[in-house]
């Protein structure tokens, strides 16, 4: 059964089965876990695409293990199905002062850490303070807490239940930061007791569940944790195994080996919506997926890369390749986030496209010559939307070059500011704030930035402190639409979110695209 996405109905193309032998499954790279249990009872089994990279929640911002740290530990606060900011971990917050420099926070009196002992405001202070500014030995790199947190100066610690953070400038994303990557709790008491190395090989979080095994790269085991505070999960037990072949986790679900997979491909997840016992999603969620774009080579004329912009057709790519589920955006942040200009549209037009070209000096008979580099695999659709872009192009006078590279190809040209004219990624932003998007992808001074302009900085800097939450939005979207006018990025559309489960899991939809087994059920 398909299930209604949360903002379209896809239309579904018969495509040929698949062969789901265990034979297939081992050579497809199933761990044998996978092909050993089924799900049944109390248990859930996930094929999951990525592992986190360390049991440490604080060491990096990994968009791909944010879902399973979320299983393990707790944030300060949390988002609800449709983005909207809950209690966590602190019942109440707010500024304690009118220059945005002091945040009061109110704890829980109820959470406990899997080892049994009471969540405090030590735990805040040790997990936001003293482990950002601790000193680094000689060869390790820092937590990326100590980037996110380093303007706070001190956390005052007033009760057990109270808290202030105090900050040595404002830091008006403090509050959206507190349900963002690498922003979890960590119990101070065990792990300064046990030492990073063995509270990595054995985690010790307040989340709704507790690792009782863990393999890396292969599997994790979760139990439920029975003094949540949010309540004890409805599943008891959580097999995740890390599969990271798309066309294996499809082989993982349809063979039953296991009760739910992650990030299948769209037209398997569109063929097996069909199947009986089973169903699966395919929703739009936060994430955008862009063309980061410089001013390298045949992109240094602004005129060609408008041009290259007005030559994409958006809806075509998301119909074509995603069942009209990816939703085009005009600007580099999700629409319906409180940074997009909803005003705002960003024509696709092959004749504005090719007069602004003409301008430029180029057109069919005398195509400009660039290089589109994208990964394969990494993202859904990545290789397809590239080849399809090269196609748009060359209709109007842009030959470009298709090169596939890795993701840490990307990372390594973005940090020496060696990237191609143009570059297909997809940016991850699970709490919707402004700052996530154009904050990191536009501010020149910000190492996720391709295209470096001092007019963005001038825009942005002032952003960074602007405390008048209204005036900051308002900032936001003036810059995204500057940024798409200036031909400063090249934004496509909202990335897309698959899920095939079967028909016994009742699961919860998330906006921002996270996966939760404490908030799923399994019927009968």
């Amino acid at each position: 059964m398909k299930e209604r996405a949360m903002s379209f109905q896809p239309d579904r193309r018969r495509l040929l089965g698949f062969g789901a032998g265990m034979a297939a499954l081992s050579a497809l790279g199933v761990p044998r876990s996978v092909l050993a249990q089924a799900a049944s009872g109390g248990e859930l089994a996930i094929a999951y695409p990525a592992d986190v990279p360390t049991w440490d929640p604080n060491a990096r911002t990994f968009p791909a293990g944010f879902s399973l740290y979320l299983t393990v530990f707790d944030q300060p606060l949390r988002q609800g199905p449709t983005l909207e900011v809950l209690p966590g971990l602190v019942t109440k917050w707010g500024y304690v002062d009118d220059k945005g420099l002091a945040l009061g926070l109110d704890l829980r009196a109820d959470a406990v850490f899997h080892d049994g002992s009471p969540f405090t405001a030590e735990d805040i202070r040790y997990t936001y303070f003293e482990r950002p500014h601790a000193p680094v030995a000689e060869g390790q790199r820092k937590l990326d807490t100590a980037f996110i947190w380093r303007k706070v100066r001190d956390i005052e610690v007033i009760s057990p239940t109270r808290a202030v953070m105090h900050f040595s400038e404002p830091m008006p994303t403090a509050i959206s930061w507190l349900y963002f990557l690498a922003s979890f709790v960590v119990p101070k008491q065990a792990l300064e007791t046990m030492g990073i190395d063995a509270f990595t090989k054995k985690p010790v979080g307040s989340g709704p569940y507790k690792v009782v095994e863990y393999q890396q790269g292969a599997r994790m085991v979760l139990e439920a944790h029975d003094r949540y505070w949010g309540g004890k999960p409805k599943i008891g037990r959580v097999t995740i195994d890390i599969v990271r072949d798309q066309n294996a986790r499809t082989a993982a679900i349809e063979s039953r080996r296991a009760s739910m997979s992650i990030d299948v491909p769209i037209r398997e997840a569109e063929r097996l919506g069909k199947v009986p016992g089973l169903m699966t999603s395919i929703d739009p969620i936060t994430d955008i997926t862009i063309l980061q774009v410089t001013k390298n080579g045949g992109f240094a004329d602004q005129k060609v890369r408008l041009a290259a912009h007005h030559a994409i057709n958006k809806a075509a790519l998301s119909k074509a390749f995603f069942g009209g589920a990816a939703v085009p955006i005009s600007v580099p942040a999700a629409k319906g986030t409180p940074g997009y200009p909803a005003d705002y549209e960003f024509a696709y037009s092959e004749d504005k496209a090719k007069a602004l070209l003409k301008e430029a000096g180029y057109g069919p008979d005398k195509p400009v010559s660039i290089t589109l580099s994208t990964t394969n695999g990494v993202n859904p659709g990545d290789f397809d939307v590239a080849r399809a872009i090269v196609q748009m192009w060359k209709k109007i006078g842009i030959n470009a070059e298709l090169e596939t590279i890795e993701l840490s190809t990307y990372q390594e040209r973005l940090r020496a500011g060696a990237l191609k004219e143009a570059t297909l990624y997809s940016w991850g932003n699970t709490a919707g704030d402004p700052e996530f998007y154009a904050g990191y992808l536009l501010d020149p001074k910000s190492i996720f930035s391709a295209f470096k302009s001092d007019d963005l900085g001038q825009m942005i800097h002032p952003l960074l402190v602007e405390v008048d939450e209204a005036k900051r939005v308002a900032g936001y979207k003036a810059v995204n639409r500057f940024a798409a006018e200036q031909g400063y990025t090249i934004p496509l559309y909202q990335s897309v979110k698959t899920i095939a489960h079967t028909d016994k899991v009742a699961t919860t939809k998330y906006a921002n695209g996270l996966t939760l087994p404490s908030t799923y059920t399994l019927k009968g």
